[in-house]
Order: structure tokens, then C-alpha cells, then sequence
């Protein structure tokens, strides 16, 4: 069990040894995952994990290093470690962390945690799986097969203090129910999935729904057809629209641009898309995926305006990023066991617009409603963007047959300024999300 006795301990130990400035991340994980296929048990995972990573400076130089054994010797093993692999790094004027009076004073009660999940008997966790894998072979007799359902749950606790004093903590949870079946029709086989994903047992999407909807995705991607290539509007669902939301994200996060690896260096003040696009990243909604009191270096999460009427107000910032960019950490400092802190999002959206889904197929008269896109084929410097697709053609306004085999291409700035209509169905079903939206005109390549 860790304990914030265990933190201040390390702590001191680093002080001990000379060390200027030291934080450390202690984390607690209790992880069950179920996966049955064909409704058989396919297998059962249960761990718990505990890690503590520790972070030491000496002047500018800096080391990081993790073990989850802690016992004292091995706690006393590792700051011996880190000491001796800081004081041979090279020097960085960028390195250190946060001053004290930006931390965290008070942490507010998220509602991150979900003390159900911990009494969840393995035998509901299958019998959840079961259900939304039968509820996706009993929706059609052209469902023939399944890639198999899974459940999973993640009880953690999280513990971050400093040398400056700060030490904090929370609990979260999140629980997940996902299935991928297999429809055949004439020959042809499709496969597509649905899931829920949620901090809360009691919210996560009945089994039976999520099964029929998964089942639904699937069939109606059955008689794909190619199409020629053109220049059309091409609509996002709310699932490949939050893939754009992650490339943005990239983009205006400190590492990408300090590297020099974002088209949004030096664009801050900017207008960079149409007035309808605002985009938030905020850590505060209580009970979201991506909530959390503070960030992985002790700072206050908070609201961050990322666009704003379509101009670029801020950037994602941890601290290291902030001071080689010049500007203030934003609470987005994200920390793994063992890694040094990066830039992270928490509750990263595109505000919801006003408009109907159906009103956005509608405004169509030819063009791609895109439900899914495969393979990277995104270049962050240039802004170059070409992946696979698959979803529906538009004609007339309206859905009019499946479509495979094709790829979508433009440039992310461009794309950004052709963004014409943007849906009101935002569901915060992931910390980064967006509900569907419809770029003016992008390329779709066929044959």
C-alpha cells in the first residue's frame, strides 16, 4: 500500500544526499481486464501494480529514475542511483522545478473515484462482456463472427510531492466495454466496434447497447464501394473529428513547438480557423476522463482557452516546455512512473455548434461522411495530412451507400479554415473529443 509516509521519507533521503531540488510520482494501480470471444472466456487479467518514479537535480543537471520495490533498501538503493546518474547529465538552464507558489493550495473534489468498482465480482465483468458480444450476434444473421468483448476497470491512487513541500493526492477510476464483431455478405467482410468509457460504473453504456450499436456500425459498412477521385466537403463523425482534435492537440503542445515539429510555431494571437471553432482543454469538469486536481508536476489544472473564436490563444505547457518557449506553464504537465514530465491534454474538445448532424448531411449535395481513418499520415511541420478512410458518400444531403479503399488529404491549416459547420452532439466519451463536423473541401482519393 503506498503512503504519503513513503513520499516524505524518499524526499528527505534526497535531501540527504545533496540534492538541490527532488519530486517524485507514487502511484497505485489495481487493473482487471476480461475478454471473451464466441462467448467463452478467453482470458482473465488481474494486477496490482505499484511504482515510484523519482526525479533529482543538482543545479541544472538532472536524472529520473523508477522501481516499484518499496522496501527501504531499495527506496535508499534508488536515490543512491538517481544521485549519481543527475550529477553526470549534462547541464540544462531549462531544467528545475515549478516555483513554490505555483503548486496546487487546495484540491477540489472531482468525483474521479468509484468505490463500486472495487466490490465488481469477476463473474458480473464476464457476464457484461458476454452480453454486449450475444447483443451484437443476435442483431443480424449477417453478424457471423466476432474479434471478442472486453471489460476492463482501473482502480488507482496517485501520490506527487517536492522538495518545495508540496504533496498531494487522489484516487480515480475508470471502467471500459468494448466489441468488435464481423459481419460476411457475398463474399465480403466487415468489421467494425463500439465502446463505452466512463469514471463511473453506473455510466458506462448498458451492454446490450453497446452491442447493437457496434453490431449496427458493422453492417452497414457491408457492399463498400470505390469511388473516383474528386475534390468534395467531407463530414467528420464524432469519433474521426476527435482524431483531428489529437492532431491539434500535438501541435500546440510545448514539445512540438519547442522542437520546432508543429505548423503552430509562433502563431499564437492568430486566427487559424472560422469564429464557430473554439477549443478548450480543461481539468476541472468534475467526473470527466480527463480530470484531475493537479497536473504531473504539482500545478493546478485548469480551463485553458486553446481557440477561441477561431484564434489561437494558448499553448500546452508544462514547465520545461514553458521556459524554453518563454511563457507560463498551464497545468498540462503529464508524468508516467519513471518518465520525466511532458505535455499532456486532459478534457480536450471542440465546443458543440448548432447545428443537427442530419442538417450537416444535409447541407451536402455530394461528398464523404467519414466513420473511420487508418494509418498515421499526419506531418505536424508542414501541416500535411493524407490516411485512410471508410465511411458513407453523400448524395443529395443524404446517406447513400458505404465507401472503402480511399484517402483523405489536405493541409491541417487549411482544414482548420474550411471548417464550415459544427455539430451540437459533443459527448465527452474520451478526455479528447469533438462532436461531427464538415471541412468545406478536401481531397478524396479513390481510383
Amino acid at each position: 500500500m503506498i503512503s504519503q509516509d513513503i513520499a516524505e521519507a524518499v524526499l528527505r533521503e534526497a535531501k540527504r544526499k545533496g540534492s538541490t531540488e527532488a519530486d517524485l510520482a507514487l502511484v497505485e494501480n489495481e487493473l482487471v481486464t476480461v475478454q471473451v470471444r464466441l462467448g467463452e472466456v478467453e482470458t482473465i487479467r488481474s494486477a496490482r501494480e505499484v511504482g515510484l518514479g523519482l526525479r533529482l537535480f543538482f543545479g541544472k543537471r538532472s536524472a529520473t529514475s523508477s522501481t516499484s520495490d518499496l522496501s527501504k533498501e531499495s527506496l535508499a538503493r534508488l536515490v543512491e542511483d538517481t544521485s549519481v546518474l543527475a550529477k553526470v547529465t549534462a547541464h540544462d538552464e531549462f531544467s528545475g522545478l515549478p516555483s513554490v507558489g505555483e503548486c496546487a493550495r487546495s484540491f477540489p473534489e472531482l468525483h474521479l473515484y468509484d468505490s463500486d468498482g472495487e466490490a465488481l465480482p469477476v463473474k458480473e465483468r464476464i457476464a457484461r462482456a458476454k452480453e454486449a458480444e450475444a447483443a451484437a450476434l443476435a442483431y443480424d444473421p449477417r453478424i457471423t463472427n466476432s474479434e471478442g468483448a472486453d471489460f476492463a476497470s482501473n482502480l488507482y491512487r496517485i501520490i506527487y510531492g517536492s522538495s518545495h513541500g508540496f504533496l498531494g493526492e487522489y484516487r480515480g477510476s475508470t471502467f471500459s466495454l468494448a466489441v468488435t464483431p464481423i459481419a460476411l455478405f457475398n463474399g465480403a467482410m466487415q468489421r467494425d466496434y463500439w465502446y463505452s468509457y466512463a469514471r463511473k460504473l453506473s455510466k458506462l453504456e448498458s451492454a446490450e447497447a453497446i452491442g447493437r450499436r457496434a453490431a449496427e456500425r458493422t453492417i452497414r459498412r457491408l457492399g463498400g464501394r470505390k469511388i473516383h477521385t474528386q475534390e468534395v466537403p467531407v463530414v467528420f463523425d464524432p469519433e474521426t473529428a476527435a482524431s483531428l482534435m489529437r492532431i491539434l492537440c500535438s501541435a500546440v503542445s510545448g514539445p512540438s513547438l519547442y522542437r520546432g515539429a508543429s505548423f503552430l510555431i509562433d502563431r499564437l494571437g492568430d486566427r487559424i480557423a472560422p469564429e464557430i471553432v473554439s477549443v478548450y482543454d480543461d481539468g476541472t469538469i468534475p467526473g470527466y476522463l480527463g480530470s484531475k486536481p493537479f497536473d504531473g508536476e504539482g500545478l493546478p489544472t485548469r480551463r485553458n482557452a486553446v481557440l477561441e473564436n477561431g484564434v489561437l490563444r494558448s499553448y500546452l505547457l508544462d514547465t520545461y516546455s514553458a521556459r524554453k518557449l518563454k511563457l507560463a506553464p498551464t497545468g498540462n504537465a503529464a508524468r508516467g512512473v519513471g518518465d520525466v514530465p511532458t505535455v499532456g491534454p486532459t478534457n480536450f474538445f471542440l465546443q458543440a455548434g448548432q447545428y443537427d448532424p442530419a442538417e450537416i448531411i444535409r447541407s451536402v449535395d455530394s461528398g464523404l461522411y467519414v466513420t473511420e481513418l487508418i494509418g498515421p499520415g499526419v506531418n505536424l511541420v508542414t501541416g500535411d495530412y493524407s490516411r485512410g478512410a471508410v465511411g458513407f458518400w453523400i448524395e443529395k444531403g443524404e446517406l447513400a451507400y458505404p465507401v472503402e479503399e480511399i484517402t483523405v488529404a489536405g493541409n491541417l491549416k487549411e482544414m482548420l479554415l474550411g471548417i464550415e459547420m459544427v455539430g451540437n452532439d459533443l459527448t465527452f466519451r474520451n478526455s479528447v473529443v469533438a462532436p461531427t463536423l464538415k471541412i468545406r473541401r478536401m481531397t478524396v482519393a479513390g481510383h
